[in-house]
């Protein structure tokens, strides 16, 4: 029997400050571990498509980087990534996090404020927070961003999450799908693969090591019951690609090992993978390696 209902689709893009929770968010919405999470500022380089489906919608979450004052090409390049964000949204997700009060680009906070699209905000991490904060919190919001929507929510605790869902379903305009139903995300195999070994770098390196790191997969051979995985970890410095391998190649050996079970998880077969480090020096400022990388159009 067939329904009434016209079929809804929509784009719902997440912005927000580094590190309040946009990845857990869109990880918890998709019930995949799409985006890399990690308490390192700048860990979500690329905006990434989470794609919900439900037989009468289509919700496309996009989380992108968080929001900073570029410093170097690369994060010029991922805040080209946030303006896009802006672009093509239905729905506009506010995410901030309890004692926050504003963004670090008032550019980027006066095209929220001035959205003629729904807006959605976010107070996370209320699981951190007393009654009497959550109260102050949610009056200052309503008076900074007169035009959205609040909710007040948990992303790690998936508290409040179902609710957000729902009312954005309800806000997506009737549309037929932008991608097949059996599509959960736009990125190819290769790329989560260079996100696992990236979010093992983030976890296990200090200081500047993991914002000089790209990864590349140079193979991806998948076989009935097991996935043949060759990658190359690019460091600026010599000196970062000794730290990386560490003595007798035991650091690089970890990183493998993490990446490996993860990978496991997420493809549902046995993975093989071989990790090589080399130097690419300068690769954050040079336009064909961002190129390269898929930061910038080719």
């Amino acid at each position: 029997m067939e329904s009434n209902q016209a079929h809804k689709a929509g784009f719902i893009n997440i912005i927000g400050n580094p590190n309040v929770g946009k990845s857990t968010l869109m990880n918890a919405f998709v019930g995949e571990k799409l985006s890399i999470i990690n308490s390192k500022a700048q860990t979500t380089r690329h905006r990434i498509l989470g794609i919900v489906n439900g037989d009468d919608f289509q919700a496309v979450f996009s989380d992108t980087p968080g929001i900073i004052k570029p410093a170097y090409q690369l994060q010029s390049s991922m805040m080209d990534f946030v303006k896009s964000a802006f672009q093509d949204a239905d729905v506009l997700i506010y995410l901030v996090e309890i004692g926050e009060k504003a963004l670090k680009d008032e550019s980027f906070f006066n095209k929220i404020v001035n959205a003629k699209i729904p807006v959605i905000l976010l107070l996370n991490k209320i699981d951190t927070a007393n009654e009497e904060q959550l109260v102050e919190q949610v009056t200052y919001w309503k008076e900074q961003v007169p035009n959205a929507e609040i909710f007040a929510i948990s992303a790690l605790k998936n508290f409040g999450v179902a609710e957000v869902f729902n009312r954005i379903i309800e806000l997506l305009p009737a549309s037929p799908a932008f991608y097949p139903k059996d599509q959960f995300t736009d990125k190819p195999e290769r790329f989560f693969v260079n996100e696992a070994i990236r979010e093992k770098i983030l976890k296990h390196y200090k200081k500047e090591i993991p914002y000089s790191v790209e990864v590349e997969t140079e193979d991806f051979e998948e076989e009935e019951h097991i996935i043949r995985i060759r990658s190359i970890i690019m460091t600026e410095r010599e000196s970062q690609k000794a730290i990386i391998i560490g003595h007798k190649g035991e650091s690089l050996r970890r990183v493998g090992t993490e990446a490996r079970k993860d990978l496991e998880r997420f493809f549902g077969k046995k993975i093989f993978i071989e990790l090589y480090v080399k130097v690419n020096k300068n690769w954050r400022n040079n336009e064909n390696q961002l190129k390269r990388f898929g930061y910038l159009g080719k």
